[in-house]
C-alpha cells in the first residue's frame, strides 16, 4: 500500500553506498504538478559524492533503477520522477478502504498507553466564551487522533475552581444575593454578583478585606464556606456540561485547582530535600539559569502562599502516578509558554526525566474585528449564544436548499456546531483567527459545511445507485480527476501520523477540504451513474471517498450527516 516503500526499494540498490533506506524515504517528495509523476527523488545531496551536476546524476540513477513496478521512471532536471502503475494502485487503495471502513488509517503505535490531555479548563462562576473553545476543540481533536493511533487518551478538565475570587463571590452572595435567583440561572447570576462586588468595592474598600477573610476561612476548611464553594462549583459544572454536550466533548476527570490543595506540601518538601529552593526577597524560588530560563520559578511567596507553578507541579506528579502517561499534553494559550518551560525545567531539576514527555500545545488568540477579546472590556463572544446562532443559520440554509429534509433540526445542529469547530480547527493552531460567523457557516469555501455537503452528496449518489461494494471485484479508473482522489485517500494514514506528531488538527482539516474539493471536481466532470464498464469502479471511489471524509471529520469532532 505504501508507494514510498516501492520507490525506496527501487532506489536502495543504486544508492546503498551513499544513503540509508530511511534517508532515501525522508527525501522523497510529492511533485506539485501531476505531469511530473506521483513521487520524486531529489539528487542534490549526491552532487558532492558523485562530483557531477545534479541533472546528470538524476539521469544516471533513472537509468539504473528497476522500473518494472512503475509505469515509468524518468529524470526531470535534478529529480528522478516515478509514475505509479495506476491500475493496481487504484484497486489496492479502494479495497483497503472498502475492507477497513472507518478503521482505515488506524494503527497500534500507542499500544494502549495513556496520554493525559489537559484541556478546556474554564473558571467556575464565569460563562464560557469563544476563547475557551480553542483549548476544548483542539484538545478533543488531538485525543481522537491519538486514539486512532492506539493511545488511550485521558481528557482532564483542570477547572479554575480555587482562589480569592471565591471569597469575593461569597461576600457578594451573603451580602445581597438570592438563592432562588442563583438557582434559576447560576452562571449569569454569579457573574453579576462578582461584577457587583468590584463596583461596590470601589466605594467600600472594606469588602476586599472581608473577601480575604472569607477565603482564609475557606482555605482553613470552614464547613459553611466549603458548602457555598461546592454549590457554586456544582451549579457551574451543570452549565458547562450542557455546553460540552452541545459540542460533543466529554472528560475523564474534572480535578481542578482545588483538588491539589493538599498535594502541594509534598512538592515543597521534595524541593527542600533536594536543596533546590533558594531565598529571594523572602520568597522561595528555584533557579533555572542552566536551562536558559532567566526568571527563577517562584514556588512560595514571602507570606508562605503557594503559586500556580506549585499547584501544576503537584498536578504533574499526581498524573504521572495515577496514569503513568506516555505523553502529557497541555492545550493552553501561547501566552503561558514561559510558565510551561519553567514547569518542565523544575521537574527536570527534581530528577523526573519523564518531564521530557510533557508538551505545551500552544495556540493563538480568537479576535473580533482584529481586537483581543476581553471580559472586563465587554468585548467577549459567549459560546452558548454563538452555538445557537450558528445552528439557526445552518437551519435557514437547509430550509432554502432542502425544505423536505427529514430530521432538519438534528442536521442543522450537526452543521452549525460542526461549522464553528471546523473553522477553529482548520486554522494552524499557532495562528489566531478573527471571529466571523457568516464565514464559518457558509456552504461555500473552505468550511465545515462545504466538507459535510460533499459527504452528503456522495451518500445521495450511493442511495440512487443502490451500490454495495464487493470484496471480489477489480476496480479500475484511468482519468486524472479520480487519480487525484486516489492519491489523497492513499495519503490519509500519513496525514493522521503527521497530525499526531505535530499535535496539529489543522493537518486533518486541510486534508478534508482537499478531498472534498477533489471529489467535487470529479463530480463536475464525470457522469458517475451512467452505464459503463467503469460504473462500479466510480461508485467504489465514491464509497471510499465518503468513508474517508466521514472519518476525517470524526477526528475533528465533527459529524457527517448523510443528507443535507
Amino acid at each position: 500500500m505504501n508507494q514510498k516503500s516501492a520507490v525506496v526499494s527501487a532506489l536502495s540498490p543504486v544508492l546503498a553506498e551513499h544513503l540509508t533506506e530511511q534517508a532515501i524515504e525522508q527525501l522523497i517528495e510529492v511533485p506539485s504538478h501531476a505531469e511530473h509523476g506521483d513521487l520524486a527523488f531529489p539528487v542534490f545531496q549526491l552532487a558532492k559524492v558523485f562530483r557531477k551536476a545534479p541533472q546528470a546524476i538524476a539521469q544516471e540513477v533513472a537509468e539504473q533503477v528497476d522500473a518494472s513496478k512503475f509505469d515509468k521512471v524518468v529524470a526531470m532536471g535534478p529529480y528522478v520522477n516515478f509514475f505509479l502503475k495506476r491500475g493496481s494502485v487504484v484497486n489496492e487503495t479502494l479495497h483497503a478502504v472498502l475492507e477497513g471502513g472507518a478503521s482505515y488509517g488506524q494503527s497500534d503505535l500507542g499500544q494502549g498507553r495513556n496520554v493525559v490531555i489537559d484541556m478546556s479548563s474554564p473558571n467556575i462562576a464565569k460563562p464560557m466564551s469563544m476563547g475557551h473553545l480553542r483549548s476544548t476543540v483542539i484538545g478533543n481533536s488531538i485525543s481522537l487522533i491519538l486514539a486512532k493511533l492506539g493511545y488511550q487518551p485521558v481528557r482532564v478538565n483542570h477547572l479554575g475552581d480555587w482562589g480569592t475570587q471565591f471569597g469575593k463571590l461569597i461576600v457578594a452572595y451573603q451580602g445581597w444575593g438570592d438563592e432562588a435567583t442563583v438557582k434559576a440561572d447560576p452562571v449569569k447570576e454569579l457573574v453579576k454578583l462578582y461584577v457587583d462586588f468590584h463596583e461596590r468595592a470601589e466605594t467600600q474598600p472594606e469588602l476586599e478585606d472581608q473577601a480575604r477573610a472569607i477565603f482564609k476561612r475557606l482555605e482553613d476548611g470552614d464547613p459553611e464556606m466549603l458548602a457555598l464553594w461546592q454549590w457554586f462549583r456544582d451549579e457551574s459544572l451543570v452549565e458547562f456540561n450542557r455546553l460540552y454536550d452541545e459540542l460533543g466533548v466529554s472528560f475523564d476527570s474534572y480535578n481542578g485547582e482545588a483538588f491539589y490543595n493538599d498535594k502541594m506540601d509534598e512538592v515543597v518538601d521534595i524541593l527542600t530535600e533536594k536543596g533546590l529552593l533558594q531565598e529571594s526577597q523572602g520568597a522561595q524560588v528555584v533557579n533555572l539559569e542552566k536551562y536558559g530560563i532567566e526568571h527563577p520559578a517562584l514556588i512560595k511567596k514571602s507570606d508562605g502562599a503557594t503559586l500556580y507553578i506549585t499547584r501544576d507541579l503537584a498536578a504533574a506528579l499526581y498524573r504521572k502516578r495515577t496514569y503513568d502517561f506516555a505523553k502529557a499534553i497541555y492545550v493552553v494559550g501561547n501566552e503561558q509558554s514561559a510558565h510551561f518551560k519553567q514547569l518542565k525545567a523544575v521537574l527536570k531539576e527534581m530528577g523526573y526525566d519523564w518531564s521530557d514527555d510533557m508538551t505545551h500545545v500552544a495556540f493563538g488568540l480568537v479576535t473580533k474585528n482584529g481586537k483581543k477579546l476581553s471580559t472586563r472590556k465587554g468585548n467577549v463572544i459567549l459560546l452558548e449564544p454563538t452555538i445557537a446562532e450558528a445552528v439557526n443559520r445552518a437551519q435557514a440554509q437547509i430550509e432554502a436548499k432542502n425544505p423536505n429534509l427529514p430530521n432538519k433540526e438534528a442536521v442543522a445542529h450537526a452543521v452549525g456546531v460542526g461549522a464553528i469547530k471546523f473553522y477553529d480547527l482548520k486554522t494552524d493552531r499557532m495562528n489566531g483567527y478573527d471571529f466571523d460567523l457568516d464565514a464559518m457557516v457558509s456552504f461555500e469555501g473552505e468550511t465545515g459545511p462545504y466538507v459535510q455537503y460533499a459527504h452528503a452528496r456522495i451518500q445521495s449518489i450511493l442511495r440512487k445507485a443502490d451500490f454495495t461494494p464487493s470484496a471480489d471485484a477489480t476496480y479500475s479508473l484511468n482519468d486524472v480527476e479520480s487519480w487525484e482522489i486516489i492519491k489523497l485517500i492513499q495519503d490519509f494514514p500519513r496525514i493522521i501520523n503527521r497530525a499526531s506528531d505535530n499535535f496539529e488538527p489543522s493537518i486533518v482539516a486541510k486534508f478534508a477540504i482537499s478531498l472534498a474539493q477533489a471529489f467535487n471536481k470529479y463530480y463536475a466532470h464525470t457522469r458517475i451513474l451512467d452505464e459503463s464498464p467503469e460504473r462500479d469502479s466510480r461508485l467504489a471511489l465514491c464509497y471510499a471517498t465518503a468513508t474517508v471524509l466521514k472519518e476525517a471529520l470524526r477526528l475533528l469532532g465533527v459529524e457527517a450527516p448523510d443528507e443535507m
